[in-house]
């Protein structure tokens, strides 16, 4: 068995409130730095620049997860998570025809950027990623295993756009195996919480993505890992 080193919620410049720097060449670059061996990107309601985040990933040498964090009809943040690229970008096709299309502002919400993995403009994103979808809290958990996602409640300690701000708590009958804390510390805050954690840093910044201290333990597999860590994820 082996430590793997995690963040599952991290974003790029696609997001409106990312980075211009945060490019997922860059992102993949950092987690290296930060002794990472597992690394998802997450953008607002998309995972346009999962292809690119792949590509560099394998550069580094960074086992990489495409993902999501969507936001349901109720304004909760759900960090969504795809074992392959190819079922992640599917996600996001269907996703497309969930959002609530209000142009983007860059001047009030910033830019949003697709980029390719040699940190290239590819196109700007006409539309405001970070508001609602049409897709409620209870459906999520169903909406994305028809493509093979894993969903996690986003963190729950915090006190906008969480399951816990905005409904009061996580429902016991849910079905949530893992919810994700931002600070660690705060896990003695949730003891009724139904659900393991992950910690992630939710990082905007490349200087905010997590460092060396959060772990899952897999089979010594680097080559399995994302089947093996999905097993842990979904049982």
């Amino acid at each position: 068995m082996k430590k793997y080193y995690y963040d599952l919620h991290i974003h790029s410049c696609l997001s409106p409130c990312g980075d211009d720097e945060s490019t997922p060449n860059s992102i993949v670059g950092m987690g290296k730095i930060n002794g990472l061996d597992i690394m998802a990107l997450t953008d607002h309601n998309t995972s346009k620049n999962c292809p690119a985040f792949f590509e560099a990933a394998k550069h580094y040498g960074i086992i990489a997860i495409a993902g999501m964090e969507l936001t349901t009809s109720e304004d909760i943040h759900v960090v969504c998570l795809f074992e392959t690229l190819e079922e992640a970008l599917a996600f996001d096709k269907v996703i497309e025809e969930k959002r609530v299309l209000v142009e983007n502002r860059t001047d009030i919400f910033g830019n949003q950027l697709v980029c390719d993995a040699f940190d290239n403009v590819l196109a700007h994103e006409k539309y405001l990623l970070s508001n609602a979808t049409t897709i409620s809290f209870d459906d999520i958990k169903e909406f994305a295993g028809q493509f093979g996602g894993v969903c996690i409640p986003a963190h729950i300690d915090r006190e906008s756009n969480s399951v816990t701000a905005v409904l009061g708590g996580l429902p016991k009958d849910s079905g949530f195996k893992f919810a994700e804390l931002h600070n660690k510390e705060n896990n003695v805050n949730f003891k009724d919480i139904p659900c393991e954690f992950i910690i992630s840093s939710d990082a905007h910044y490349i200087w905010d993505i997590n460092e060396k201290e959060n772990y899952f333990i897999l089979p010594d597999d680097d080559e399995n890992a994302v089947k093996n860590l999905f097993k842990l994820l979904r049982n």
